[in-house]
């Protein structure tokens, strides 16, 4: 940052990357705390001699500019102040004859950064430093292993972990999609070893996670869902019904992302245009667009974090939010081309689908669904990130309509709410089997004990026993405290 861009952050109000400080009595109590939140972020500059009067900003200047420096130099790289070694870069301006300092913290590679305990983990909230909770501080452990984890072997798993449907789907796309794919020849067990599927006769975390039989996901990743919810307001809370489309639960991330892109399908506005030939050419950039979100959101998500990547279409706009950070600044990944996947084989394997270009983050093609009033931003924390695609009047009216429509047809006013009353196709066959067995060994079994046994939560075992109800496979005898099932 040079003397010129430094005077115009000095015009603005305080960004998340940038913090002054006033230091006319020596280095503030609270600089500490701010070098830990630029350290877990993505890095920024402490301006010492600049106080802020409401939103503007006056010099103060420093008047031992140089024992400050050495100071702050000495004491952030002591090893008994900070866990981890920081090293800054130190500028010195004349500004109205005064001196200010300029400190850029960087982001480390080593979360979380604290000082004296891991109490003193510090993040960057509203331009503003706030103590990490324990989520936030587990987060910053993850981001450790940012980019490390597909491609390593699953413990207990093996070949045989995979859903086999959803194998052979995938192969058969390749097949008729891409036929000339260099790997399309070789055999199933070589197949799954040059895409990482497998390693060493076990899947992947990436392997399990694209192509895995659900139960053997949920295993290694409890209550394992994407969630995505069509909700008829602006907010939850102005909304009358909680939602009236809810996808239900997949298999895997390959069958997520059909059913998924099949359902955001209808909220792209894809205009034809007459081609030179006199033919129709169908406008796909906003297609186009929410694909690359999706993707985008499947590849670069947490998957070991307790928050659940979602989708969530409200009357104007369309929410893409996945568990984990960003690895550069959002601004710096808008500007450059950068390829650091969390998932580096989830994006492979995307990739080689033709799902997505390359392994980056798609900012510009997302960028494409911007026109007239349409918008897209980005946020990202410590813990999460967040695409944002605005809807134009068209589009919201498209969206109001079919909460009316889904509101009419799917939410009958007899049946409890999460259990349809037309069970989909796909609900996952081998957990059915699975509560079919444990209803054979113990015919008293309650709901709460079978989520339980097969790791998934209370509302995904009523939609699955509403399920073999409807289909004849089962029946409920007596109550529901005092009752029995039947195999029937």
């Amino acid at each position: 940052m040079n003397k010129s861009e430094l005077l115009l952050r000095l015009q603005d109000i305080e960004w998340d990357d940038f913090e002054v400080k006033d230091a006319s009595k020596g280095l503030p109590k609270n600089i500490w705390e701010t070098v830990c939140a630029f350290a877990n972020a993505a890095g920024g500059w402490i301006v010492l001699g600049v106080s802020k009067q409401g939103n503007k900003f006056e010099i103060a200047g420093l008047a031992n500019a140089e024992k400050m420096e050495q100071d702050f130099i000495n004491t952030i790289r002591s090893k008994n102040k900070f866990n981890v070694l920081i090293i800054p870069k130190c500028k010195k301006y004349s500004i109205e004859r005064k001196i200010v300092l300029t400190f850029f913290i960087p982001s480390s590679e080593k979360k979380p950064v604290y000082f004296n305990s891991l109490q003193n983990t510090f993040i960057r909230t509203a331009s503003g430093d706030s103590r990490a909770s324990e989520h936030e501080i587990n987060a910053l452990y993850r981001e450790q292993s940012f980019g490390t984890m597909s491609d390593k072997a699953v413990p207990g798993t093996s070949q045989k972990s995979l859903n086999r449907s959803s194998f052979r789907n995938f192969r058969n796309y390749l097949k008729r999609m891409i036929p000339d794919f260099r790997y399309n020849s070789l055999n199933d067990k070589d197949f799954c070893q040059k895409l990482q599927i497998t390693k060493n006769g076990k899947l992947t975390y990436g392997g399990l996670l694209l192509l895995g039989k659900n139960l053997a996901i949920q295993d290694k990743f409890p209550d394992f869902r994407i969630d995505y919810l069509e909700i008829p307001g602006l907010t939850y809370s102005d909304a009358e019904l909680r939602y009236t489309f809810r996808l239900q639960e997949q298999e895997n991330l390959w069958e997520y992302y059909f059913a998924l892109f099949q359902r955001l399908q209808i909220y792209a506005d894809n205009p034809l245009s007459i081609g030179k030939m006199g033919a129709g050419i169908e406008d796909n950039k906003q297609m186009n667009a929410l694909r690359e979100a999706l993707v985008n959101m499947l590849i670069h998500s947490d998957y070991f974090s307790p928050i659940k990547p979602r989708i969530r279409v409200f009357i104007d706009r369309i929410e893409f939010e996945n568990p984990g950070s960003l690895p550069r600044p959002v601004d710096e990944l808008l500007e450059i081309s950068i390829s650091v996947p969390r998932n580096p084989v989830l994006a492979k394997l995307f990739r080689c689908a033709k799902f997505c270009e390359n392994v980056g983050y798609g900012f510009d093609k997302m960028k494409a669904w911007e026109k007239g009033n349409q918008s897209v931003s980005f946020e990202s924390c410590v813990d999460r990130t967040k695409a944002i695609f605005t809807l134009g009047e068209k589009l919201q009216k498209k969206v109001t309509e079919d909460a009316i429509r889904n509101n009419s047809e799917n939410v009958p006013e007899n049946v409890p709410e999460n259990v349809p009353e037309n069970v989909p196709e796909n609900v996952p066959e081998n957990r059915l089997a699975s509560i079919i067995d444990l209803i054979k060994n113990n015919a008293e079994i309650s709901m709460l004990e079978l989520s339980k046994v097969l790791k998934v939560n209370h509302k995904t075992i009523k939609r699955d026993v509403q399920a073999l109800k409807s289909k004849g496979l089962i029946e409920r005898i007596g109550s529901a405290k005092g009752g029995c099932w039947r195999v029937l």
